[in-house]
């Protein structure tokens, strides 16, 4: 798909570090271009008053009001562009208020390149479908392409929230890296807990560690999160 036939994606992001981040994904997947960014939900109205775009990635949480407030007020005044939402927030009544506002997707913070990769293509394949369907498969289909896949089982005595804040805590580490006691430290959990999530994390490659010599005794392994290509 070349540049004229791109998904124009408006990146609505506060915090210019993670918009610069969000921009650099989107424009990594092809059939996508982020051509404008916003740091507040006035920028967001007047870049789109300005032009048109096809995909919202929005913060929910902007510093002059909420994410789910701008899309109302996005939608009264016309606008249809779509919305996949950035938010670090999992109150299910947000999720439910926003599938009535065009919200297609839901993004949960950090999230790696991969996460958001798979969204915008599964939006893509939904985009693509065009023309009358010929029966009820054919629209379970176009509606399957928005639903991300099951998530992999974890190991026994592994959790998803507490492997969430351990790959956080290696993620706010970059790129110095953490021990396992550093992991423990920063999350409240044991050494030994905090070295098996970091193990797992190594296991499915969003990890990589090292052993690190210091002046007495045995090596530390020094642990890094490891950024999706």
């Amino acid at each position: 798909m070349t540049d004229t036939a791109a998904i124009r994606v408006l990146v609505v992001e506060d915090d210019p570090v993670a918009a610069d981040a969000h921009v650099l994904y989107v424009n990594k997947v092809p059939g996508f271009r982020a051509t404008a960014v916003a740091h507040t939900a006035a920028e967001a109205r007047r870049a789109l008053d300005r032009e048109p775009f096809d995909l919202l990635l929005l913060d929910l949480n902007l510093p002059d009001g909420h994410g789910l407030a701008l899309a109302r007020t996005l939608r009264a005044a016309g606008h249809r562009a779509d919305v996949i939402a950035v938010t670090s927030a999992r109150d299910l009544a947000v999720v439910r208020e926003g599938v009535s506002l065009g919200v297609v997707q839901y993004v949960l913070k950090p999230f790696a390149f991969a996460t958001l990769r798979d969204r915008l293509t599964r939006y893509a394949e939904f985009r693509a479908a065009a023309g009358e369907a010929t029966g009820q498969d054919e629209v379970d289909r176009a509606l399957a392409a928005l639903r991300a896949p099951a998530p992999a089982t974890l190991p026994k005595g592994l959790s998803g929230p507490t492997l969430e804040r351990v790959a956080r805590t290696l993620q706010d580490a970059v790129p110095q890296g953490v021990t396992a006691a550093g992991a423990a430290d920063a999350t409240g959990l044991s050494r030994i807990t905090a070295r098996r999530y970091l193990e797992h994390l190594v296991a499915t490659g969003r990890a990589s560690r090292r052993p690190q010599y210091g002046q007495v005794g045995r090596p530390e392994l020094v642990y890094r999160w490891v950024p999706s290509d």
